[in-house]
């Protein structure tokens, strides 16, 4: 097998890596309209969750996960309760303004409370290693990515897409006063949607530390690569994100095989490509 097919896999697994970071947002900015730049924070928090309880408590990687997710969520309901619903009518400034200051907050609280080193992490020894396939080495961390997010979004597109969940929170947000006459509980229903997509936020950021690294900083590195592929795919659609994290995944990571002066550049230069082609995203609606 050739060694561009390994370039393309390693790339599909970065692209799947912005994917699990940045769905959530693509939740709730494309499906709430809220400009939540406060997202990367929620995956930062779900990361030193799981860094904790795996070399604080000892427990094992998989486990850590469901609880990462959980406290993202919490701690994205609890925002949501105290500021986010305040700011739904405001212009996007403000929003920006306030989920910006939340993103220095935490990060001021990651440093304070962890330091400012980089937090070790330790997979377990059934997700270390490779498979050797034709003649080229496949990392089994990024094979499991890969699968993680191919479940995470069939499950996601169905449950916004086809179900009535998705129905309600459209409805909500094209026209609130009309949702609470046919009865839908609006502040329920923004509270649940802002919990899943912190939720994701977390179990991206839990799934990323070991790949990316982790340290007080994240929350804002990887702010710009969410943004980008939120960006690129099109306000409001999964698939977009998707197709959109595999597409600057594979450009990153040739870019950084075969063009290494230009060094990160590439994905920018490919995001401008993309955008000016079709300003509205791949699959934006709007």
């Amino acid at each position: 097998m050739p060694p561009v097919f390994g370039v393309l896999f390693d790339g599909l697994a970065y692209g799947m890596l912005l994917f699990l970071m940045s769905v959530g947002l693509s939740v709730t900015l494309g499906m709430m309209n809220f400009v939540n730049l406060a997202h990367c924070s929620f995956a930062m928090l779900g990361g030193y969750v799981t860094v904790t309880l795996m070399n604080a408590f000892g427990w094992p990687f998989l486990a850590t996960l469901p609880v990462a997710f959980i406290a993202a969520a919490a701690a994205s309901v609890l925002l949501e309760r105290l500021f986010f619903r305040r700011f739904y009518n405001a212009t996007e400034l403000s929003q920006c303004l306030l989920t910006i200051g939340i993103v220095f907050v935490s990060v001021a609280a990651a440093a304070y409370i962890y330091g400012t080193d980089e937090q070790p992490v330790h997979l377990p020894a059934y997700l270390l290693g490779s498979i050797t396939f034709m003649g080229l080495d496949f990392a089994i961390y990024r094979i499991f990515l890969i699968a993680a997010a191919m479940l995470i979004t069939i499950v996601l597109v169905v449950a916004v897409e086809a179900t009535r969940f998705g129905a309600q929170v459209r409805a909500a947000v094209n026209n609130q006063r009309m949702a609470r006459g046919l009865g839908i509980d609006v502040d329920s229903l923004f509270a649940i949607t802002f919990a899943l997509g912190g939720g994701l936020a977390g179990l991206g950021g839990a799934l990323a530390i070991a790949m990316v690294g982790l340290d007080p900083s994240f929350a804002l590195t990887y702010l710009i690569y969410v943004l980008i592929v939120v960006s690129v795919g099109g306000l409001g659609s999964i698939a977009g994100s998707f197709a959109a994290a595999i597409v600057l995944g594979v450009s990153d990571m040739a870019g950084k095989y075969y063009v290494p002066a230009l060094g990160s550049i590439l994905i920018y230069l490919v995001m401008m490509v993309l955008l000016m082609w079709r300003p509205t995203g791949l699959f934006g609606r709007r």
